[in-house]
């Protein structure tokens, strides 16, 4: 047992979720939890297939299933990793599967997951995280881990934070490196800020996060998103952590070169992207704060565009 937690349970085995899962698989039992039944099929008939960051592929033996059945309870820690939209749902799922004292923790994108978790698993035992590891779903069954860096959990502001060393300790023993942090806000909008800068526009130009960041055209608007965004944090006393945010854009453009932003898978497979909670979230902010987002407003306009045309699309 490691940390406490011997049970993990993902809901959302997507590229993230499939990575973590996999590597979590190390050090405790993991149980993967997917809509998309080819997905799901391969890794039960063949294993999931990680193609690691040096190019190397290993296959992990994982139990996946569509949805929770009888052999999933007691689970120690849910980690959900779902698109925002499917929060509550996922939240719902996680109820019976986890322990009265199970873990629940979010990893998602974007803003107000936490608080959908809080209200239906309670408050005290669920906690948030950002990542920066990026990955790619290249097929049922395959991932590519595209990028590595550093996550952090947010650790419960009262003397007794057990829940989340637990999940930090579990992390860092999978090779995830992992440390807790007390200012979960800042970090969730300084991840915010860099989904900002890359997910809608590799959307819309269909290009991975390196070119963005390459670009001279690209990097002019990524900086508009990036500063409209770092404009509405402030608005909302939220202080970010890094100091020069565009820099920090860039050199995740970099690190993440061959990713392909989940924003962009999400348009390729015609799915309903994370845009709302993302370029979007900004701009209903801004508006209830009376700050202008043009940029944030039109790549959403441009995203939600894409979004409702996805059946007519001729490339």
């Amino acid at each position: 047992m490691t940390g406490g937690i011997e049970n993990i349970v993902i809901i959302g085995a997507g590229a993230m979720g499939s990575i973590f899962g996999a590597l979590l698989s190390k050090v405790a039992g993991v149980t993967l939890i997917d809509p998309f039944d080819a997905h799901v099929e391969t890794i039960n008939k063949n294993g999931l297939s990680i193609e690691d960051t040096e190019g190397k592929t290993r296959v992990y033996k994982i139990s996946a299933m569509t949805k929770p059945d009888n052999s999933v309870s007691d689970a120690d820690m849910a980690i959900i990793f779902t698109k925002s939209g499917f929060t509550e749902d996922a939240a719902f799922m996680a109820k019976p599967v986890l322990k009265p004292d199970g873990l629940a923790l979010t990893l998602q994108n974007g803003l107000g997951n936490l608080e959908i978790m809080q209200k239906i698993l309670g408050k005290k035992r669920c906690f948030a995280g950002v990542t920066s590891h990026g990955g790619t779903l290249l097929g049922p069954g395959k991932v590519r881990h595209a990028g590595k860096g550093p996550t952090y959990i947010g650790g419960d502001p009262s003397p007794d934070e057990s829940p989340a060393r637990a999940a930090a300790d579990v992390f860092n023993a999978a090779g995830i490196k992992t440390t807790l942090s007390r200012n979960l806000d800042s970090l969730i909008w300084g991840k915010l800020i860099i989904n900002i800068g890359i997910n809608a526009l590799a959307a819309i130009c269909a290009v991975p996060n390196g070119v963005l960041g390459k670009t001279p055209e690209c990097r002019k608007i990524m900086k508009e998103a990036v500063n409209e965004a770092c404009e509405i944090a402030k608005a909302c006393n939220i202080s970010l952590p890094y100091e020069n945010p565009m820099e920090v854009v860039i050199e995740v453009c970099e690190k993440t070169g061959k990713n392909r932003a989940s924003m962009l898978q999400d348009i390729m497979r015609g799915v309903k992207t994370e845009i709302g909670v993302i370029n979007r979230a900004i701009v209903k902010k801004g508006k209830e704060m009376n700050i202008p987002t043009p940029c944030n407003l039109f790549l959403s306009q441009i995203i939600e565009a894409l979004e409702a045309t996805s059946e007519s699309r001729i490339l």
